[in-house]
């Protein structure tokens, strides 16, 4: 009654142990990373300002708000900034509060209402007067100032090849450093290749006073692209 089930398993057991040694060990690998930068010339700029104002109540906050923001976006368009480079990046209404002497209890003290327009300017040697002219024009909260290009697809290109390159010479590097062989590529995958904005100072809630002949410099835009692998190796 048990002798058939003992041969039954010594049988089994004889198969899997002749899978085993068929079984090749795990191929050892060698993960390395590499990133490359190219720099070309920015093509436009991207100014992100517009107007903070607080007031007793919600309607004066966001009438006076409106009418300063009118008069930035004429300023725009007489720096010669196109309606279709204009865009709200943002646009807010918060109430205040402040606590009593005792702090158990909070009363409303007015209303702050924010409008932030993101405009694109693409002639570089008027991003400062662009600047100037809303400031002039009532904005008093000018959160960045930064820089791009329209095609980079190429130019992004070079980049992921001088990474692949630098990657190669990084495994030929490390593999005789070791006294190995590289065999190949077990996998390859790249991190998100994208141009790196590059930024001018930033400016927050100045007063049109404070602003004459604002400088900014365009400087280059710094594109990058980073590679990933798995390379095999093994002992030669």
């Amino acid at each position: 009654m048990f002798r058939p089930l003992i041969a039954a398993s010594l049988i089994v057991s004889a198969s899997a142990s002749a899978l085993a040694q068929e079984t090749p060990a795990t191929q050892p690998t060698l993960s390395l990373s590499a990133t490359a930068e190219v720099q070309i010339e920015p093509e436009f700029a991207t100014v992100r300002s517009g107007v903070v104002v607080t007031a007793p109540t919600a309607q004066a906050a966001v009438r006076e708000n409106a009418q300063m923001m009118n008069a930035v976006f004429t300023a725009l368009r007489r720096e010669g900034v196109d309606r279709r480079d204009m865009q709200t990046a943002s646009l807010t209404l918060q109430p205040h509060y402040e606590w009593d002497d005792r702090r158990t209890e909070r009363r409303l003290t007015g209303y702050t209402a924010q409008n932030i327009v993101s405009a694109r300017v693409r002639d570089l040697d008027n991003v400062g007067d662009v600047v100037d002219a809303m400031v002039g024009a009532g904005a008093n909260n000018i959160q960045s100032v930064s820089f791009g290009a329209e095609d980079t697809a190429d130019d992004l290109d070079q980049a992921r090849r001088m990474a692949v390159q630098r990657l190669m010479e990084k495994a030929e590097l490390y593999a005789s450093a070791a006294g190995l062989e590289l065999c190949g590529i077990v996998r390859m995958s790249e991190n998100q290749a994208m141009p790196q904005p590059m930024y001018a100072n930033t400016m927050m809630r100045m007063e049109a006073s404070a602003m004459a002949d604002t400088p900014v410099a365009a400087g280059e835009l710094t594109l990058s692209a980073s590679v990933h692998a798995d390379f095999c190796i093994s002992n030669g």
